[in-house]
């Protein structure tokens, strides 16, 4: 990597000029992120200890819990840490991690996302074929095919990106190193990278977006066949809000990743827009997903009185 860039580290922008804004911007993304690691850690442990929630439903919500912990990990501590004090210095190995780990990430999280649409696809409109069509081998299977795919696609990107050379700036214009900032830098010709990314986004995001949009249209269909009104107004306010969070990923990443590198965007809308792909899902996906589910409630209220009851029972016993 070295030999290919005159550049041997990169400066990422904090999140505001100001040493107030910094401050509060920053606060305000630990508290989020503080939130979306409680929410998921909350789901998965829920998920492991009540064996009644052993289904391919909450298998993938675990599953995406895991990821999003990793998703949100990946950016947005080392971009506290930066902005309060404004040390912005990423060298290039660490910039080359940090686009693998969270394009590999953000595959995985479209793929996910993709196969939890249909779980519910299958589950709503073809419940007696659910437990044939859903089954563990199933899920696994599509689980790692996910992790493979995700994994070579992370891996070629990343490679491509750090051949090319990067002699006209070394700052970053985002909190994070991500790669249509890095190819608006160099001076190489980028005109294979931006193949790459258009055939990725092609391939992967808008199929898998296709498909989810259409397995959402089936259970829409399907809810509004249901004649009681209040199971179809529970039914709608469970899909909406998935189908909210799923557009506003795919479309706000698409217009950063698709763009032409010559198209340059203030630092302020760019960093904008990349909240709403690295910050916004893993904060909302436990709460639209999960913890506005019955059963997740009624688990997390199992594990609650459980920890209490040990609690007490070692508190009694010391004594």
């Amino acid at each position: 990597m070295a030999n290919s860039t005159l550049v041997t580290t990169f400066l990422l922008e904090g999140f505001a000029k100001s040493l107030e804004l910094r401050i509060l911007l920053s606060v305000l993304f630990l508290l989020v992120y503080l939130g979306s690691l409680l929410g998921n850690l909350i789901i998965i442990i829920v998920t492991t200890v009540d064996h009644t929630l052993n289904t391919p439903m909450y298998f993938f919500l675990r599953n995406l819990s895991i990821l999003d912990m990793v998703y949100v990990s990946v950016t947005v501590p080392n971009a506290c840490i930066n902005s309060l004090t404004d040390h912005r210095k990423i060298s290039v190995p660490g910039c080359a991690a940090q686009i693998f780990l969270f394009f590999f990430c953000a595959c995985v999280e479209i793929q996910f996302l993709t196969i939890m649409s249909q779980d519910r696809s299958v589950a709503i409109c073809k419940p007696l074929l659910y437990t044939v069509i859903m089954n563990h081998q199933f899920c696994v299977q599509m689980t790692l095919a996910s992790l493979l795919s995700s994994l070579i696609l992370a891996s070629v990107h990343t490679f491509q990106t750090f051949q090319l050379s990067f002699c006209h700036s070394n700052v970053i214009p985002q909190f994070f190193c991500d790669i249509p900032s890095l190819l608006r830098l160099s001076c190489s010709d980028t005109f294979i990278n931006q193949l790459l990314l258009f055939l990725t986004a092609i391939g992967l995001s808008f199929s898998c977006f296709v498909f989810i949009a259409i397995s959402y249209v089936r259970i829409l269909s399907a809810v509004l066949k249901i004649p009681v009104k209040g199971e179809r107004g529970k039914a709608f306010s469970t899909c909406i809000p998935h189908i909210i969070v799923v557009s506003v990923f795919f479309s706000s990443a698409a217009y950063v990743y698709l763009r032409p590198p010559v198209l340059t965007l203030e630092v302020a809308k760019e960093m904008t827009l990349s909240v709403f792909y690295t910050i916004v899902p893993p904060f909302l996906n436990p709460i639209i997903y999960s913890l506005r589910n019955r059963q997740i409630k009624e688990a997390v209220k199992k594990v609650i009185l459980r920890i209490t009851f040990i609690f007490e029972y070692k508190r009694n016993e010391y004594l």
